[in-house]
Formats: C-alpha cells, structure tokens, sequence
C-alpha cells in the first residue's frame, strides 16, 4: 500500500468518514420557517440516518436556483435542530432572493472536513428527492464552511451517472487554508498566553502540551477560562480600569498576534476545545502544530518572550492526516466566487492567497474571482452583497460572463434599495500573503 494511501485511510477513520449508506430517512417535516424568512416560503426538517439534521426552505416564487450551504465552526457539541434553524435565519437572504435552500448540520459534532463534505453532498441529494429539481445547484460555503465546501467541490465534481453535481462555488468569509495553516495564530495564541499569564494550565493543575488543546478529562469551563484571562489580562474589564500590567500583557498579545481584542476569547476557546477535538479524538493524539523556528515579534518586549514561549515540534504524522482531511487542492473548474471582509476578525483575509495559490498550482485560478469588502465582522457581511455576489456567479455559469469586483459592486449598488444599504467593496485590493501576518512554519 502506497505512503499516500495508507494515510488517506487512516485520516478516514479518524475523521468519521464513509462506510455503508445509511437506511433512507422519513419524508421531510414541516416545520415553521425562522421569522427573518419570508411568510410565504416553506421550511421542512428531515433527521437524516447518518445523525445530521438536513434543513430545507422553498420560496413561493422559487427561481429554480438550490443553494446548498455548508455552515461555519466546527461545533464540538453533538448536531441539533436548533443549529440548522440558526444558520437558515443568517441566511434567509437566500430565500428572500427567490432561491431554494437545503444543509445539514453534519452527522457529529467536531472536526472533519470530509464527513461535512459527505453530508453536504447527502443534504443535496435528500432536496433532490423530496423536491422539485432545480435548474441550478450553487454550494456555499460560510467560515469554515468554506473549507467544508471547497472540499466537497474538489471531492464530489459529480455523481454516479457522470453529471455535475454543482454549477458554481460561492465561498464567504473562507477558512481557505486548510487543517494545517488556518491554525497556527491560535498555537501562537496559547503559547504567548501562557507565557505571560501561567494560568491555562495553572502552575498546580497537571500539565499538558498546549497543542493538545486541553486533556479529555479537565472539568475547565469556557465561563472559567474567560475569568483566567480577565484577572490577567483585563479581557472583559472597561480600559481605563484595567491595571498597568494587564494593558501591557494585552498590548503585546495583540501586536504580535494581530488578533483583535474583540475575539480574542473566542480565539482562545478554539485553541482550546478545539485543539482538543482534533488532536485527541480525531488525530489519536498526534499534533499536527508546532511552532519551532518560529520568531515572535511586533512588541516591544517580544524578543524577551521569544525566547520564553514553549517550542513545539509537529509529528508529520499528524500533520499528514490533517492534511488529507482539510487541505484544498484547487482541483475544480467551477466557476467560484469568493467574499471577504478585509478586517475579518476571526478567518484572516490572508487566508484567500493559500487559496489563490491553491488554484493557480492546479490550473482553476481562471475560474475564481476573489471580492473584497472594507467591513470588519466575520458571520454576516451585508444582503446586498451576497446576493450581488450570487447574481454574478450565476450570469458566469448561464452567459459565461466572468465577474469582476467592480461588477460585483454596481450589482450590489443597485440591489441596496431592494436588500437595504451596505456595498462596501474594495475594487483592486489584494490581500498580503499569509506569511506576512502569520509566521510560516
């Protein structure tokens, strides 16, 4: 069996993958549509045998288009209702634009890439055979269901029968690089963290390797972390309160990791449970972070920490079976259109050149247009927007008419007094490389 094999199968039975179809699920149940979709439309819920909820939306007026949508996290709590309810209501844009809608919640909480691929695809095929068929299917992909959907895109091209199974990707707010480069500012996170504030692990609680995440059997609460970093770095207490050492410990912590002081707590809780989920119960213990070579700078005492933090050495083991799971290859030829905010908070607008690079190395980067919007928030940009986003990517696919951000813009102008007010596309920007802001390793 060849290296490259061997390890696609052991990531596929680390992540959840395959195995046998499940029994065929009931016939979707109506259930009341979230209040942000219109009046009009009907909503249905189906528990699928796999374990995921699968959320359907159908307009009066249906234009024929399916967006089949991969949602953002990943959750580490086992799939609700509720989650697919959640997502349906951020994205009743789509139902307000006419557009049908369907995904799944994923069949298990926690990280895998390709299991969420499986059960967008599953989520596509379930629309197919409770509902009318569309006359164009677009997958979607928000945060890292970005990711989710670019895997699935370059995964799934087709069926059994050899016929497309998408007509375009839209790719919003994108954790585009991937298992193995999305994630090294949270392995710098803990690191600078605890090498300032020694209280995740506190000095009598047992020790562990920070990119573990945290052991399975801690009784650590996200209430009880987020109290460890206000005592010490005064994260939820009002500026001008916050005693000199706090502000300092902040201060440093933001400039060397450029995270904003607004996520930085959730960026925490990702480099906790998370790690947690992937390292322990998706790699069997095997880290895929390391840190060493690393330089940490852009403070002033961050040569002094530099020399301070714990160094990690990733096993390639590791890093190898996250790799197969999430990393993207840009082996597509759909047409794709991405969305970013330029000072997203959470997914770095960086992220886009591992993409770029991704479908340029594979020959699709004729087929992608990036668009750029001067906004500073990560789940939600503006309706205007996205469907501007979704009319130019379905003009690409009937009148193949490439986009471009200037394109996107004049659409998005003419959308505000339908969708209300919020164009803030950049025409020309392009994003530095992620090297640039997050050191490579």
């Amino acid at each position: 069996m060849s290296r490259c094999r061997a390890v696609f199968l052991a990531a596929s039975l680390l992540f959840g993958l395959g195995g046998a179809r499940a029994a065929e699920p009931a016939e979707p149940q109506t259930q009341p549509c979230p209040a942000t979709v219109p009046a009009d439309a009907r909503c249905a819920l189906l528990h699928d045998d796999n374990g995921a909820y699968v959320w359907f939306a159908m307009p009066k007026n249906w234009d024929g288009v399916l967006v089949v949508h991969a949602h953002g996290g990943p959750e580490t709590s086992p799939p609700e209702p509720r989650r697919g309810a959640e997502d349906l209501d951020r994205w009743s844009v789509w139902v307000k634009a006419g557009h049908a809608w369907a995904a799944s919640t994923y069949r298990r909480g926690g990280y895998g890439v390709r299991m969420a691929a499986e059960d967008t695809v599953r989520a596509r095929e379930l629309f197919l055979k409770h509902f009318p068929a569309p006359k164009r299917i677009v997958l979607h992909g928000q945060s890292w269901g970005g990711n989710v959907a670019a895997k699935t895109a370059e995964l799934f091209p087709a069926g059994a029968d050899g016929k497309p199974l998408w007509d375009a990707l839209l790719l919003t707010s994108g954790v585009l690089g991937g298992g193995t480069q999305s994630y090294d500012v949270r392995l710098d996170l803990r690191v600078l963290y605890q090498a300032m504030c020694h209280n995740h692990p506190l000095p009598d609680e047992p020790q562990y390797p920070l990119w573990q995440g945290l052991p399975l059997d801690s009784k650590l609460t996200r209430a009880e972390l987020a109290k460890r970093m206000d005592q010490c770095l005064g994260i939820r207490t009002p500026a001008a309160q916050r005693t000199p050492e706090q502000q300092r410990k902040l201060d440093t912590l933001l400039k060397i990791t450029t995270l904003p002081e607004r996520t930085l707590v959730a960026h925490m809780n990702w480099a906790t449970w998370l790690f947690q989920d992937v390292v322990l119960k998706r790699l069997d213990g095997r880290n895929p972070f390391g840190n060493e070579g690393v330089h940490y700078r852009g403070a002033p005492d961050a040569d002094k920490l530099d020399k301070e933090v714990l160094r990690y050495k990733a096993d390639p083991a590791g890093v190898a079976a996250l790799a197969e799971d999430s990393d993207l290859t840009g082996k597509t030829m759909l047409p794709t259109l991405t969305l970013h905010a330029i000072d997203d908070p959470t997914a770095f607008v960086e992220l886009e050149t591992v993409y770029t690079a991704a479908r340029d190395k594979a020959g699709s980067g004729l087929r992608l247009v990036q668009v750029f919007a001067d906004e500073h928030e990560h789940s939600f940009l503006s309706a205007p927007e996205y469907v501007a986003e979704m009319n130019a990517l379905l003009d690409w696919v009937e009148l193949r008419r490439k986009p471009t951000a200037q394109d996107v813009l004049a659409r998005c102008r003419q959308l505000e007094s339908t969708f209300g007010p919020g164009c803030h596309i950049v025409v020309g920007y392009q994003p530095k490389p992620l090297g640039e802001r997050v050191p490579a390793r």
